[in-house]
């Protein structure tokens, strides 16, 4: 067991929260700086509750350098219901919509999109790839932007910029006009990646993301739009799921996730404590080098996807002898390394290494998988 008061949690979400945010919440879950009140307890129209979303909101943009033209919005439902969000809000632009397709999660928004309107896989991982003299298997890589069929009328174009359950991310979002769809939008997931790097918010018109990864709890949905996207929606778009509707009334149109948007807000103040995003770039890359590295020495253990495409959150692997699987998690757990089973839709093991993940609880693991090996291999 490590020496540390707690285990290392690398659950892929709801993941692992700032140690220092849980004992603020802890500390004022009675009363919120005077007020009498827990935030839970607070109506989201009054002064304390506006003071606590407009510091959110300010931080957020803040963090990711949000241009003025972008409403930052504060949503219910998480990613799943902005797959649905997204089209309803955007189709209505020209009713057609191309999407890329590089593991679950974008497979799912592409599904749930062709509920609503003329909706095309643009560019899919989903076949074999013949690259650097092997071959890589469905849903581990990306496809490059000049391999996209992108439609000239298309509304928007979606990827999904960090495939949790893959292991796959995308290191660039592509220019759609040099594509030849200058109407066109990005609408990006940013889940698993959001505020683990700087991301060029001008580039995209939507960016949504589930906070439960790197921004908090689950809970609240981030969405960040291009405000000349808003009052688009379809007519069937439910009025609280309107854009323009949330954006107008301050993401206040129905009540929000009042608690969850408290405890993002912190985070967003922990983010920046610690240097802002590219500080928090400069150690997840050196955490997630330490595992890749690890790996690549090791004929025990095994990374799936190409290196180009490797996430910095979301390492999966599989042990060279899948029987051993159980007794690895046993010994993990024993250890205080938690969270570690494979999505059960590809099985293995996936170590999530979100912001909150210092690079001590990864070497911690590194020296177990060490040690496994050394034993059982």
């Amino acid at each position: 067991m490590s020496s540390q008061v707690r285990p290392w949690n690398f659950s892929a979400g709801p993941s692992v929260l700032p140690e220092s945010v849980l004992r603020q919440a802890a500390a004022e879950m009675l009363d919120w700086h005077g007020s009498g009140m827990s935030v839970m307890e607070m109506s989201h129209r009054g002064k304390e509750f506006g003071q606590i979303c407009n510091e959110a909101e300010a931080d957020l943009r803040q963090l990711l350098n949000v241009p003025d033209d972008y409403a930052v919005l504060f949503m219910q439902g998480g990613a799943i219901a902005a797959n649905a969000l997204v089209p309803m809000n955007l189709l209505g632009r020209s009713g057609v919509a191309d999407y890329v397709l590089s593991g679950s999660w974008s497979v799912k928004s592409e599904k749930e999109a062709r509920r609503y309107g003329d909706v095309r896989v643009a560019a899919s991982s989903g076949t074999v790839l013949e690259m650097d003299g092997q071959q890589w298997q469905p849903w581990t890589w990306v496809p490059e932007a000049a391999s996209w069929q992108v439609r000239p009328d298309a509304a928007y174009v979606h990827l999904c910029s960090n495939e949790t359950i893959g292991g796959v991310e995308f290191n660039d979002w592509p220019d759609l006009a040099a594509l030849g769809a200058p109407d066109a939008v990005l609408t990006v997931d940013a889940s698993s990646n959001i505020l683990s790097r700087p991301m060029d918010v001008s580039r995209a018109g939507v960016i949504f993301a589930g906070a439960q990864k790197n921004a908090g709890p689950a809970g609240v949905t981030l969405v960040i739009v291009r405000r000349d996207l808003l009052g688009h929606a379809q007519a069937a778009c439910p009025s609280a799921f309107d854009f323009a509707n949330v954006a107008k009334e301050g993401s206040c149109f129905n009540t929000p996730p009042t608690y969850s948007i408290y405890i993002a807000g912190l985070v967003f103040k922990w983010l920046k404590e610690q240097g802002g995003l590219a500080e928090i770039e400069k150690r997840n890359i050196a955490k997630s080098a330490l595992l890749y590295d690890y790996l690549a020495q090791t004929g025990f253990y095994r990374n799936p996807v190409h290196p180009n495409f490797r996430s910095r959150m979301n390492v999966p692997f599989t042990l060279h002898d899948a029987a051993l699987d159980a007794e690895f998690l046993s010994g993990a757990a024993a250890r205080g390394l938690l969270q570690l089973k494979g999505h059960k839709s590809v099985g293995g093991m996936r170590a999530s290494i979100y912001n909150a993940m210092p690079i001590e609880g990864v070497q911690a693991l590194v020296d177990y998988m060490k040690e496994f090996e050394r034993t059982h291999g």
